[in-house]
């Protein structure tokens, strides 16, 4: 009997060995290291030395049904906690995710997917105080992911349930009262790569989203001047051997009526990359933001304008990359040179 025992014994512990090992994830790392010079026209610049060190963290392991499961956490801009997913990949019912702060989810992902060799035109050392349409990708939020249909197309919805109100949640927590305006949101995207099956299409891309969150009758603010907020985006890019194009639309509906405050934000963005080799690509890319007050006298419309011209290079784990950009009006402050920006961003960025 004794005997026996210790065989069942021995067999049930070579079981849970054999069912820890399957279900076993893996923890990886990754991360960069970017330092820059920036030299900005028409703005003090001070000291113009600049760094940023990056981590990421990857979990990922597999579940017995084949399906996938990842946690990403990013720590950037000198390691400050800045966004976390949680994501489960199906073999069949696509991707969902659990998300905080990643700004890929739904909308958040669309506001400026134009062809760069580096940054977005607005992304380098100038202050433009672009507004874009984010969705509900600033929020906690749950997103899917569909699977590829139609030879290369998604659908993408996410949603913040309860309040859109840009904030992060630790475990066992809520946001309360973060923005007592903003309630629940929700985000849709279809993503397409029509080539209908000409290989000459290949590497087109068509995506158009919008966004809605519920505003309701807050403080001073009057149920019948607050609408909900709306935004949307369309946009395509084409690739063509080593050069690529892109051109979008976004708008943001903000719902609000009364005199004075913003009533839509609208940006059209352009851009072109050329990867003149492996190592060695070039862009350029202009941007045009809209700013329209509800006022029912005088200019009601102030406009931000943007290019940039950037180049980079790689030598393995190590990239150095110029940007030479120019902004007119930042900040929409609707004339004057005083709000008139040339900067030339140089960086060098270190893979790990």
């Amino acid at each position: 009997m004794n005997k026996l025992t210790k065989v069942g014994l021995s067999a049930l512990c070579g079981s849970l060995a054999s069912i820890s090992a399957v279900s076993a994830g893996e923890m990886s790392a990754s991360g960069g290291a970017t330092a820059t010079w920036s030299s900005n026209t028409g703005a003090v610049t001070g000291n113009p030395i600049g760094m940023n060190s990056a981590v990421t963290f990857i979990g990922s392991g597999e579940l017995d049904n084949g399906s996938t499961f990842t946690l990403t956490i990013t720590g950037a801009d000198q390691l400050g906690y800045t966004s976390g997913s949680i994501n489960i990949a199906t073999p069949s019912l696509g991707s969902f995710a659990i998300s905080s702060r990643t700004g890929g989810q739904g909308l958040g992902g669309y506001d400026d997917k134009m062809p760069t060799a580096w940054e977005e035109s607005w992304g380098t050392s100038l202050g433009t105080g672009i507004d874009f349409p984010k969705g509900v990708s600033s929020s906690m939020n749950i997103g899917w992911t569909s699977p590829t249909f139609m030879g290369g197309t998604t659908l993408k919805i996410a949603v913040a349930p309860g309040a859109n109100d840009a904030t992060f949640n630790n475990d066992k927590s809520v946001s309360a009262a973060a923005n007592a305006m903003a309630q629940g949101g929700y985000d849709v995207v279809l993503d397409m790569n029509p080539s209908f099956g000409t290989d000459a299409l290949a590497g087109w891309n068509v995506f158009v989203g919008g966004s809605r969150t519920d505003q309701d009758q807050e403080g001073t603010l009057s149920k019948a001047n607050t609408e909900d907020r709306q935004e949307g985006v369309a946009g395509t890019t084409f690739a063509y051997g080593p050069v690529t194009v892109g051109y979008q639309r976004s708008i943001e509906m903000s719902g609000l009526e009364m005199a004075g405050t913003t009533e839509y934000y609208q940006n059209d963005a352009f851009g072109i990359s050329f990867n003149i080799n492996d190592d060695l690509s070039i862009s350029y890319g202009e941007m045009e933001s809209t700013k329209h007050v509800t006022n029912n006298t005088g200019n009601n419309k102030f406009i931000t304008t943007i290019d940039s011209l950037q180049l980079a290079y790689s030598m393995g784990g190590m990239s150095i990359k110029i940007a030479e950009s120019s902004v007119d009006d930042a900040t929409y402050a609707n004339g004057g040179t005083a709000s008139d920006f040339d900067a030339t961003t140089v960086a060098l960025t270190l893979a790990f």
